[in-house]
């Protein structure tokens, strides 16, 4: 399954942060979960239990599938944080 964005973004009008060391395109206003998504990345966490990859599900705050560690502000759910140019942001 692939994501894309509905608009096209210039490449000016973009900023980038880092997913697990990789670094990833967004546009501003984006939440971490759809810069990911839309950059090809499904998997954002390992289950505490089984190690297994977790990834979004709902996409509106409900499930905790999405959450990841963003440095300097913790664990938060990646759909409902808004992407920063720089953010450093690594699987939960």
């Amino acid at each position: 399954m692939r994501f894309r964005s509905l608009t096209d973004t210039p490449p000016e009008a973009l900023i980038r942060f880092r997913f697990n060391g990789i670094e990833v395109d967004a546009v501003a206003g984006q939440t971490i979960a759809a810069a990911l998504l839309a950059a090809g990345q499904l998997e954002f966490r390992r289950s505490t239990r089984t190690e297994a990859m977790h990834g979004p599900y709902c996409l509106m705050g409900a499930c905790f599938e999405c959450v990841v560690e963003v440095r300097d502000a913790g664990r938060c759910q990646a759909c409902m944080t808004e992407v920063r140019d720089g953010m450093d942001v690594t699987a939960a």
